[in-house]
């Protein structure tokens, strides 16, 4: 059955519109690289994950760490698109008592598996979600999505070295190089490149992509299924703000949430684009 490519650009572009609500309504959060990954997200919880909203705890389920844990706009809105709390309930984002903390809590809300927002600390743990599947013999999977700043973290490196050294072959590491941080240009800051080369000195399949062109991503976790000595990590090239002119590429938008004025703004621009889509060949 052929994949619906025009689907899955009108969900992520349906959920980038709730990013931006979300993070005005808290006056707080980070939009820049929810907006940035949200393509990849779509696709993992509409294709690709093993997963059931109504069993979130299924016991053969894939695994999903969002490493990059100020994301959780990005992850809160794939979620309720796939119906795993109301829509309605994004709008709770950051307030007091809600499900929806500024970083994802395991505790409070299913779908989640495990609390993140400590840079460097999410592939670690998917290292041991890994290593636990492999112990059971499971063939479940698990896929971590990490932030290029966070890649500065010492241990990043470590946990990279012992899923290469141990052969992690089920664990898929998606690297969200939207190249600024919160600092600045992640370059300029502290480089990293280059990163192929060096995860491929720490035995790893390497694959970079257009983390915006569904295609290919979704060929690229397709790769990821088919590798058998080696763990996978995903270099996915995008664009912090991805969808709205004036967050694009706009490193203030990393931690600021939209005033009303570019809520109403970003709003339109992002619903001009859903007409567009299916106009053209994505």
């Amino acid at each position: 059955m052929a994949t619906d490519f025009i689907n899955l650009e009108k969900t992520a572009y349906e959920i980038r519109k709730e990013i931006l609500k979300m993070t005005h309504s808290a006056n707080s959060g980070h939009p820049g690289g929810s907006m940035s990954c949200i393509d990849i997200l779509t696709c993992l919880y509409c294709e690709v994950l093993k997963h059931d909203p109504k069993n979130p705890d299924w016991e053969d389920r894939d695994f999903f760490v969002l490493s990059k844990g100020h994301a959780s706009p990005a992850l809160y809105g794939i979620l309720a698109y796939r119906g795993y709390f109301p829509k309605e309930d994004l709008l709770s984002f950051r307030k007091l008592g809600s499900k929806l903390q500024g970083h994802p809590e395991k505790i409070m809300l299913k779908g989640v598996e495990i609390t993140t927002g400590s840079l460097g600390q999410g592939l670690s743990v998917a290292n041991g979600i890994a290593l636990g599947l492999k112990l059971k013999k499971s063939d479940n999977k698990v896929y971590c999505l990490m932030g290029d700043g966070e890649l500065q973290e010492g241990q990043v490196w470590e946990a990279l070295l012992s899923s290469g050294h141990r052969k992690l072959n089920n664990l898929c590491i998606i690297l969200d190089r939207n190249k600024l941080q919160i600092d600045g240009c992640v370059e300029e800051i502290k480089s990293e490149e280059p990163i192929a080369e060096k995860l491929r000195a720490f035995n790893y399949n390497v694959l970079r992509i257009d983390g915006h062109n569904y295609s290919q991503i979704l060929q690229a976790f397709a790769l990821f299924k088919q590798t058998k000595d080696k763990p996978t990590f995903i270099i996915a090239e995008t664009v912090k703000g991805k969808g709205v002119s004036f967050m694009e590429n706009n490193v203030d938008f990393h931690g600021k949430a939209p005033n009303s004025d570019e809520l109403e703004r970003g709003l339109k621009e992002l619903d001009n684009h859903l007409l567009k889509i299916g106009s053209e060949k994505n």
